[in-house]
């Protein structure tokens, strides 16, 4: 049965945030607050935050950067993930992706269909690894925002969660390198 282990030491992890807007400034950004409560609330270390335009060069650039940093272990951004003229996040980082999380994907929009139903089909969430970063692209509403990490994030980040979570998978995600 899934759960956690308390026997397992919990392991705090440094996760960025990333909201991408035209509008929204830190003052405005619930989703972000959102993401960055439940970040501490879980244990975990918020490494950095920043807010950019929805523009494919500065969504792509900030992730780079992240993804160089060795002090960032997630990246989660959120904003941009719909199908109008502006939504290009997931344009802009999944080429960046080593590999992509089908699962992912998969799993938010059934959590979230049982929310908001067929709706959720207007949202292209994605996921993946860059180097060695978990890379999460969320919608910009703190409702799928909470979906994201209450059903899956949370768990799947916590090293005690068994049977198995990304935490206990990181120190090999570059072993490709070393060969």
């Amino acid at each position: 049965m899934p759960g956690v282990d308390e026997s397992r030491q919990f392991v705090a992890l440094n996760i960025a945030v990333l909201t991408v807007s035209d509008t929204r400034d830190l003052a405005s950004d619930r989703s972000g607050d959102t993401l960055v409560e439940r970040i501490e609330k879980a244990g975990h270390k918020l490494a950095h935050r920043a807010i950019v335009t929805d523009d494919k060069d500065a969504i792509a650039g900030k992730i780079q950067e992240w993804v160089a940093d060795p002090g960032v272990d997630v990246i989660i951004s959120t904003g941009g993930t719909g199908f109008t003229g502006r939504d290009v996040t997931p344009d802009a980082i999944e080429p960046l992706f080593d590999k992509r999380m089908e699962g992912f994907s998969a799993v938010f929009h059934a959590i979230s269909y049982a929310k908001i139903g067929t709706s959720t089909i207007q949202s292209r969430a994605t996921a993946g690894v860059a180097g060695t970063t978990f890379v999460f692209v969320l919608p910009g509403s703190p409702g799928a925002c909470k979906d994201a990490w209450d059903g899956i994030l949370v768990h799947q980040l916590d090293y005690r969660y068994r049977p198995c979570n990304f935490v206990e998978i990181m120190p090999r995600l570059d072993e490709h390198l070393k060969r």
